[in-house]
C-alpha cells in the first residue's frame, strides 16, 4: 500500500484525513507532523511515497518544507492540501515541484483521484484551480534569479526561524546547533540576500510567502 505522511498543524484535520485514507484503503499513514520542521525530519526518516502538506505550518512554512523535501527526498511526491486558492500560493507550489494542489473541503473521491494521478506521475489540481493555474504556469516564466536559491538548506531553516522572531539561542535549540553556528548562518544568509537588519529579513520572508504579515 502507498505510504504517506500527513503534515498539518490542526490535529482534527490530520485525524479526519488519516481516517479517510485508512477506511478507503488509499494509503498507509506512517507518521503525522504538526509543524514544518517535524515534517521535513519525518520525511527524511520514513521516505514515504506521498506527503500531504498544508502551507500554513509553524516553525517552517509549507512552501519551505516543499523545497527541502524536494531536495532531500525527491522520490516523495508532495500533495498540497490547503485552504488557499489564490494564485501566488498555487503557482509557487506547482513551480516548486508539488504534484497536486487540493483545496480543503474537497470530497474524498477527489482526494482518491488525486492520489491515483500523482502515483501515476501526473499532476492533479482541484477543479476550481485547473484552467487558470495551467494558463498562469504557461504564460509566466519562472523566476530563475530567486535569491533563495543561493541559500543552503540549513540557511533556509535559519531564515524561516529568524523571520518568525527566534533569536540565535532559540534557533540553536530548535536546530540542535550552537548559538555561534546559528549566528554564522544568519550572517551568511543576510549577506547572500543583500539584507541588513531583522526588519529587512522579515519583510523579505513576507514577500516570499514564508510567513504571513
Amino acid at each position: 500500500m502507498i505510504t504517506a505522511i500527513l503534515a498539518d498543524d490542526h490535529e482534527i484535520v490530520r485525524r479526519g484525513l488519516a481516517a479517510m485514507l485508512t477506511t478507503e484503503k488509499l494509503c498507509h499513514v506512517v507518521a503525522e507532523a504538526a509543524d514544518g520542521l517535524a515534517a521535513v525530519q519525518l520525511v527524511e526518516k520514513h521516505r514515504p511515497q506521498i506527503l500531504f502538506l498544508d502551507l500554513n505550518l509553524p516553525r517552517l512554512h509549507g512552501l519551505e518544507v516543499l523545497h527541502q523535501v524536494r531536495a532531500s527526498c525527491p522520490q516523495t511526491r508532495i500533495m498540497i492540501l490547503s485552504m488557499h486558492n489564490d494564485e501566488p500560493y498555487v503557482i509557487e507550489a506547482l513551480r516548486s515541484g508539488a504534484m497536486a494542489y487540493i483545496l480543503k473541503g474537497s470530497e474524498s473521491t477527489e482526494i482518491a483521484q488525486a492520489i491515483r494521478e500523482v502515483t501515476a506521475g501526473r499532476r492533479f489540481l482541484s477543479a476550481p484551480l485547473s484552467e487558470w493555474a495551467i494558463n498562469a504556469l504557461t504564460s509566466k516564466p519562472a523566476d530563475t534569479a530567486d535569491p533563495l536559491q543561493s541559500l543552503t538548506q540549513r540557511e533556509r531553516m535559519v531564515l524561516q526561524l529568524a523571520a518568525e522572531g527566534e533569536n540565535n539561542p532559540g534557533i540553536a535549540e530548535k536546530l540542535f546547533i550552537s548559538p555561534r553556528t546559528a549566528e554564522t548562518h544568519r550572517t551568511n544568509l543576510l549577506r547572500k540576500l543583500g539584507l541588513q537588519t531583522q526588519t529587512d529579513l522579515v519583510r523579505f520572508a513576507i514577500r516570499k510567502g514564508l510567513i504571513t504579515a
